[in-house]
């Protein structure tokens, strides 16, 4: 579809043509807010991968407070297949998805094949390795503490054996005296 906006310029006027494909202006842009355990779990991944398979233009990228964000941009029909798809694939894959808030947008020119946004990459990295971190050291004091469980039973394995091979012994001295 053709359309033509005027602007006047020093009293001469100047006509702007731009082309809009018609299938652009069915498309209604949406933004998708997606709450719960949806991050460290690789959820942006498979919402870029639904997303490039429904064919529709959009970005996924996390949010600091742990959400997932989506802007993306199709027919009513398609926008509301791919946010069930989200929901099902998202759980089937670890996701806790808590809620899926959906708010309509004015038209975004939004890149032509859904991507993830890699821009808070670094942050994430930085969150990720504090989690990690913090995952070793409960590890280590749990270690610390199943090896004094281990060295606790151990010994008292070896208290038994010693008391049961004390008494196998004088069995086998009765045994002889006779």
């Amino acid at each position: 579809m053709w359309g033509k906006d005027t602007k006047k310029d020093n009293e001469s006027i100047i006509f702007i043509y731009y082309d809009i494909p018609m299938n652009t202006l069915m498309q209604k842009c949406h933004s998708i807010i997606v709450t719960g355990k949806v991050q460290d779990i690789g959820f942006r991944s498979i919402v870029e991968h639904i997303g490039r398979s429904f064919g529709m233009p959009g970005l996924v990228f996390n949010s600091k407070d742990g959400s997932v964000n989506i802007l993306c941009c199709g027919e009513d029909s398609v926008i509301d297949n791919f946010t069930q798809t989200i929901k099902v694939r998202g759980e089937e894959s670890g996701a806790e998805i808590e809620g899926i808030k959906e708010q309509l947008l004015p038209f975004i020119d939004l890149p032509d094949e859904f991507s993830k946004v890699s821009s808070d990459d670094e942050i994430d990295i930085g969150r990720k390795l504090d989690k990690g971190n913090l995952l070793l050291a409960t590890m280590i004091i749990d270690n610390k503490t199943g090896f004094n469980d281990i060295k606790t039973g151990l010994n008292n394995l070896t208290t038994m054996m010693y008391e049961h091979n004390t008494r196998l012994e004088a069995i086998l001295e009765k045994l002889v005296e006779r």
